[in-house]
């Protein structure tokens, strides 16, 4: 996390979206992918002519995801969240016939004990904790990552990078070399050096995720290069990419030239019924195969010959 965190002076921001039905199930998962800490789903034609009723049996699911335009609130720790989420939303393929209608402040509560109350310890394997700064870690918890949410993406509490870290837990020792692109706040960078990475490069295309990256392993005295993406050079023997599949697509051939032979190359970020384009968008470099699964989301992993 960067300087602002919980305890900080941040405002909360809200980023109001307009989705038709058919975009409602992806435009929400994607948002909680980028740990949104709130969403909300509402008729965008409400006390207008258009508004439509949309009820469901008591006790059981809505029959629709949504209206055919709902107005989506995404609720995110401060303004850089926000528009950041708003910018990696409109370059995937799913928003098409979405848009932004704004991203706005939110009146002032007392958003320390709020977030706070959101963000337990986090079991990545029994051993293996993600601990907030105002929890102790529990009793059982032999490796610990301190971690606070703040403006960078990555706090732990999302599928995929719970995947990530317990892929990382589960093959430690994970070689020494290790490259995180798309580090957000740098979480599996410094969970690979909790299991044996020494030289671990992190980089992302947000200057605040770099510096929250390197904020955060100084936190939890792990040493680590932190840069923007121009930084990545060479092999390495882990190469970690938590985004999204669009990205991860267009990233192939760069992602795949990183990982030495021998070394590993994990992918999160992509929904199940998005395993199939990722396969065919590596197979020219490596085949990857689907190594855990959780809440729809998967991991997916390929060593290099």
């Amino acid at each position: 996390m960067s300087a602002d965190s919980a305890a900080g002076a941040a405002t909360p921001f809200e980023l109001v979206l307009v989705v038709p039905e058919g975009a409602i199930e992806a435009v929400g998962e994607a948002l909680d992918a980028l740990d949104a800490l709130s969403v909300s789903v509402e008729d965008a034609d409400a006390m207008t002519e258009a508004e439509q009723a949309l009820f469901g049996e008591p006790g059981m699911p809505p029959p629709k995801e949504g209206w055919q335009r709902s107005r989506v609130v995404a609720l995110f720790p401060d303004e850089a969240a926000a528009r950041e989420a708003a910018t990696l939303l409109s370059a995937q393929d799913f928003f098409d016939g979405c848009r932004v209608q704004g991203v706005r402040a939110v009146p002032e509560q007392d958003w320390v004990r709020l977030t706070q109350s959101q963000f337990e310890p986090v079991e990545i394997t029994p051993t293996f904790w993600i601990v907030p700064s105002w929890h102790e870690p529990p009793a059982q918890a032999r490796e610990v990552i301190r971690l606070d949410p703040g403006l960078a993406f990555g706090t732990g509490t999302h599928p995929t990078t719970r995947m990530c870290l317990r892929w990382t837990a589960t093959h430690a020792p994970v070689g020494p070399r290790v490259l995180d692109y798309g580090c957000g706040s740098g979480i599996l960078a410094i969970g690979a050096a909790k299991h044996g990475a020494r030289d671990i490069l992190a980089v992302d295309i947000d200057p605040a995720a770099v510096e929250s990256t390197r904020l955060n392993a100084n936190a939890n005295s792990v040493a680590l290069q932190a840069g923007l993406p121009d930084a990545a050079k060479g092999e390495h023997d882990l190469v970690l990419a938590n985004i999204l599949a669009t990205p991860l697509k267009v990233l192939a051939p760069l992602l795949c030239s990183h990982v030495r032979p021998g070394g590993h190359l994990v992918l999160a970020g992509i929904l199940a019924r998005q395993a199939d384009e990722l396969r065919e968008a590596y197979a020219p470099w490596l085949a990857l195969e689907v190594s855990d699964e959780e809440d729809g989301w998967i991991l997916m992993t390929a060593r290099k010959p």
